[in-house]
């Protein structure tokens, strides 16, 4: 492992507030940056007590950090007008220094339709077309050719997004939970991040030993194709080294909430009750918590983590600036050391 982030939900509970949640946020990605992580992940959820809108967040972020990058992870392309993310995100990088990493996913999932919008095919083939529109439009192609009057520029007009930020589509991951995403992503020449929820499993196969096949599956179909090195891999994890007595059953509980409530554990006070819990087929990530030894010893045990470029932490939503602040500390002055990594300085 070379590099070490984190992923926040930039939650906020009923009695403190969105802008306290987005102000906590900010401080949250200035701490970490002055501990050495290399990068900040945001996760987007609507609807919810959780961040929505993420590149205004990343650009605010920018302005109080320095050289951390900014990621998103993950950005459903079902719900995303491509050109227009396309625009937001070209103005984002432009504002923070070129610091921007725009994970995004293809899942089938259907939930926000009804908000949305229904498309004409099913979810999965209607997000795989924005991606493919947005990475073309990131990329600085033409997307249009004015063909007639009225529309703003003369006819024969190439309109292409601007402003327009080189080197931002090589900084778009696709964010994979099965084989056929990851490979996809190799195929499509942009990088993989593997989060907290896989489906897919084979029967009897723990959810590392299918992360590790999901990532050697990429690795192997980017080789086939392009003949080149591909880039280095991101893989999210639950790791919670307890230094005191009561941080361990602090992040005991948390485990304990996790199997047993799915990925709706801790949640901010006043977030939506969940209705369903995964669906079929999926499987979530362990929590690997205990005394730093401890932890140690199980994330280098881990077959999917062992095959990361980048371990991101996935900090518990309910978390707050201080709770994260400590566990990021922890983190770097316990485990991380002892699985290869250095801090920016």
């Amino acid at each position: 492992m070379t590099r070490l982030g984190f992923n926040t939900r930039v939650s906020f509970s009923d009695d403190r507030g969105p802008s306290q949640g987005l102000a906590d946020g900010v401080s949250l990605f200035k701490a970490a940056e002055a501990l050495g992580y290399q990068s900040g992940w945001v996760y987007q959820r609507h609807f919810d007590h959780y961040l929505s809108s993420p590149l205004p967040f990343l650009a605010a972020a920018g302005q109080h950090t320095h050289h951390i990058t900014l990621g998103t992870a993950v950005l459903p392309m079902r719900y995303q007008d491509p050109v227009l993310l396309a625009e937001a995100a070209g103005v984002t990088d432009l504002l923070v220094g070129r610091r921007l990493q725009l994970a995004v996913a293809t899942g089938a999932n259907a939930t926000f339709d009804a908000v949305f919008g229904a498309a004409d095919t099913d979810t999965r083939t209607e997000a795989e077309r924005r991606q493919d529109r947005f990475l073309a439009a990131i990329a600085g192609e033409t997307l249009h050719i004015v063909d007639g009057p009225g529309q703003g520029a003369p006819v024969g007009t190439e309109l292409k997004v601007t402003p327009h930020s080189p080197g931002l589509r090589s900084r778009v991951r696709q964010g994979a939970g099965s084989l056929g995403s990851a490979t996809r992503g190799a195929e499509l020449g942009i990088g993989l991040i593997t989060g907290t929820v896989l489906h897919g499993l084979a029967e009897g196969e723990t959810f590392g030993a299918h992360q590790a096949r999901l990532i050697r599956s990429y690795r192997t179909t980017w080789r086939e194709k392009y003949g080149t090195s591909p880039p280095p891999v991101a893989v999210a994890a639950s790791i919670l080294p307890g230094t005191t007595a009561e941080l361990r059953e602090t992040y005991g509980a948390y485990d304990h909430q996790r199997r047993t409530e799915g990925m709706h554990a801790s949640r901010p006070k006043g977030a939506l009750e969940p209705v369903t819990d995964l669906p079929a087929g999926m499987r979530i990530s362990p929590v690997f918590h205990g005394t730093p030894d401890e932890v140690t010893e199980a994330v280098l045990a881990d077959p999917g983590l062992a095959e990361a470029d980048e371990i991101v932490l996935f900090l518990p939503p309910a978390f707050g600036l201080a709770e994260n602040v400590r566990l990021l500390t922890d983190l770097v002055q316990t485990v991380a050391p002892a699985l290869g990594w250095t801090p920016t300085t």
